[in-house]
């Protein structure tokens, strides 16, 4: 893989998309009270579709601690801008949020969403607060709650200097669209309680760029997918999207899938600290879900009290005891060209699980200069890898426990 290349797709997906911002409106011109009682969205979505006939301005909300407010739709050229110590706030009445059919599902509608829309910032340095604990306690099926903010067939975005949390699901999912850069945020969810609180899920999207973000949640810290299970075809792949200079806290780790029925590719994680996180490096799909996943970078990360550092598996979400062959179907996982490198972990409880398929195995997997000390230590079935420089201190048994048909791995080259 060319890593210039994709370095520069990453510059390229860091220009911001501009909005236009001749106009400026208030949202108390338009009559939103801001006093964290009131629904303000009639008047907030006003001041959106005025700047945007208008050809473009600046949103903003400012002047009061709260507005509270049920779904508003995103334009073009539009830029919301949520001042410091003020906080756009998800209404608690589920009603507010109506069904709607979204990543090809039946959902209801987002706090904030755009359709075929460009050009759209949202910055401020303020915050954007799902409350979703209402939506949490009823344990809901994901889809059944409202996600936080989707940009759908969108292009051109750019979220910088907010703070978004507690999403009801998801919290930030781009869905087909392109060119998004996510830089200089903070995203959380209470851990163990706010599940399926996702933190960034691109969704069939290309050249998204996430920079300097620090994410809390309550499940994948960033989750890259493409297509549903059992998808019957025609599924866009997520492709060149880089992930840099982040720190992950609690959450599932960096994922990709396990939904990828339209494959996934060109994917750069560098410098990113995970600490307290369920898994570190996660690629998971399944027989009913999976493509071709290839061409995957990650190198320069440092772990700390990480349940599985790396977490390659065809099988999700339970790798089975005894693994049967079956037929290469369209929807059968296809892992290559993966790699991992100067990676550091401390603390973990099981060092890796590196898993393919009897018909299917991962290929071309690097390791190169990864050490990782944790209670257990690796298991590897059904992949094809170079390993230099890995070395596993496991406290209980072996360092390495390795299965069928794996090549390039004996406990003497990984050391």
């Amino acid at each position: 893989m060319n890593i210039r290349l994709l370095t520069a797709l990453a510059i390229l997906a860091a220009v911001p998309g501009s909005a236009c911002a001749d106009k400026l409106c208030d949202v108390k011109d338009y009559g939103a009270k801001g006093d964290g009682v009131s629904k303000d969205t009639v008047a907030i979505q006003k001041a959106i579709d005025d700047c945007a006939a208008a050809g473009g301005g600046r949103v903003v909300l400012a002047g009061a601690p709260l507005y509270v407010s049920g779904p508003l739709a995103l334009k073009s050229r539009i830029t919301l801008s949520i001042a410091a110590g003020t906080t756009l706030a998800g209404s608690e009445d589920h009603d507010d949020y109506p069904p709607v059919r979204e990543l090809g599902e039946a959902a209801r509608r987002a706090l904030l969403s755009s359709d075929n829309a460009t050009d759209i910032v949202i910055d401020g340095g303020g915050t954007i607060d799902g409350r979703g604990q209402s939506w949490w306690a009823d344990r809901a099926p994901a889809n059944r709650r409202p996600r936080l903010i989707v940009f759908r067939h969108s292009s051109r975005i750019l979220m910088e200097n907010v703070t978004v949390k507690n999403s009801p699901s998801w919290q930030i999912v781009p869905y087909y669209s392109d060119h998004l850069t996510f830089r200089n945020m903070t995203i959380l969810a209470p851990d163990r309680i706010s599940h399926n609180t996702d933190g960034i899920d691109p969704f069939s999207s290309s050249h998204v760029l996430i920079d300097h973000v620090t994410i809390d949640t309550g499940d994948d810290n960033v989750a890259i997918k493409s297509g549903q299970p059992n998808s019957p075809g025609g599924d866009a792949p997520s492709h060149d999207i880089t992930i840099r200079d982040s720190t992950f806290l609690h959450g599932h780790g960096l994922s990709i899938g396990s939904e990828v029925a339209g494959g996934v590719y060109n994917v750069l994680a560098e410098r990113i600290h995970f600490k307290g996180t369920g898994t570190g490096v996660r690629i998971k799909s399944n027989r009913d879900r999976g493509n071709v996943l290839k061409n995957l970078v990650y190198r320069d990360l440092t772990m700390e009290d990480v349940g599985t550092p790396i977490l390659i598996s065809e099988f999700y979400p339970k790798i089975p005891d005894v693994i049967d062959a079956q037929p290469v179907g369209r929807l059968t996982p296809r892992f290559s060209d993966i790699t991992i490198e100067n990676l550091k972990a401390t603390g973990a409880k099981q060092a890796a699980l590196i898993v393919g398929l009897p018909e299917s195995p991962v290929t071309a997997l690097t390791l190169r200069r990864v050490h990782i000390e944790a209670e257990k230590g690796a298991v590897v079935k059904y992949a094809h890898m170079t390993a230099t420089d890995f070395t596993v201190r496991a406290a209980q048994g072996d360092a390495y426990r390795i299965g069928p048909d794996v090549q390039g791995l004996t406990p003497d080259t990984a050391r």
